[in-house]
């Protein structure tokens, strides 16, 4: 449940950098993605420590970082592409699907079963 609110907090922090017009207003936008940064950080690892055999810990957590460095060099290469041609260049576009994707995210933390 941590890891859901602190998603759903980082996804509406994104999302309202769209609306958010007043500068002093973007505290509250940061606080939110902030929150989910702290998570993303430790939650996913304890989460996994969970569901392993202490004997294989090393190599299941190795795996499992490739599940979090590839997305990002996927990110790095093609998002400014899609950007650029599905809206017109228009950046916060983008940020508000990065916040829409980490709201089902946090939805999809309710299918693990917790030990």
């Amino acid at each position: 449940m941590a890891h859901l609110i602190s998603l759903f907090a980082g996804g509406i922090g994104l999302i309202s950098l769209y609306f958010f017009t007043d500068k002093n207003m973007l505290i509250i936008s940061m606080a939110g993605i902030g929150l989910a940064w702290c998570s993303i950080l430790a939650m996913p690892y304890a989460m996994l420590t969970q569901a392993l055999p202490a004997n294989k810990m090393g190599v299941y957590m190795g795996i499992f970082n490739f599940f979090i460095v590839i997305p990002q060099i996927l990110a790095a290469t093609i998002l400014g592409m899609l950007t650029k041609h599905i809206f017109h260049g228009d950046a916060i576009m983008t940020i508000v699907v990065g916040g829409c994707s980490m709201i089902i995210a946090g939805l999809l933390t309710l299918r693990i079963k917790d030990k």
